[in-house]
């Protein structure tokens, strides 16, 4: 089985868990799920809230998820050598979402999210593509895997980060 289909499996098996009404994400996986996990560099908790919100609201899509988990996962094997990072950004340390960048407000709060999405650095309680994220990214018409792939691109060039969200809200 390739990771891709892992990780579908799984995010239907954990779905269908939490539809039943079990909420309890630390009861839903195998020790060969959380070596899965480990090995896309995700987290029980983040996985989770992808479940979560497509459970209740249908957003965001299995391939959106999916996708946002390539995105890590290739990080993970491309710059950080297969290695987790043992650091975690809480929210204390992100803008706040009224913060701008070349005018665009919650830019420097998503920014932030993103690299550390990027690194596995959230903490758990954080997640990379809630509704406020989704919120922005959907009214600069940006797709959340496409995002983050030009946060990493750009690195530390957060104006070429702006000036990609400028161009994609035309």
């Amino acid at each position: 089985m390739t990771w891709n289909d892992q990780f579908l499996e799984l995010f239907d098996r954990c779905l269908q868990k939490y539809l039943s009404g079990n909420t309890d994400f630390t009861s839903y996986y195998t020790d060969n799920d959380l070596l899965f996990l480990e090995s896309i560099g995700y987290k029980q908790r983040e996985f989770f809230d992808f479940v979560e919100d497509f459970g209740d609201a249908g957003v965001p899509s299995m391939s959106t998820a999916l996708l946002i988990a390539a995105v890590r996962r290739d990080f993970l094997t491309v710059v950080q050598d297969g290695t987790l990072s043992d650091k975690e950004i809480t929210r204390d340390q992100l803008p706040g979402k009224s913060e701008q960048l070349d005018g665009i407000a919650y830019l420097p709060r998503i920014i932030a999210k993103a690299k550390a999405k990027l690194a596995g650095e959230l903490d758990p309680d954080i997640m990379f593509s809630c509704g406020g994220d989704r919120r922005f990214l959907s009214a600069n018409n940006l797709h959340p895997a496409d995002f983050l792939r030009n946060v990493w691109a750009a690195g530390d060039d957060t104006q070429r980060i702006a000036d990609y969200v400028k161009a994609a809200s035309k």
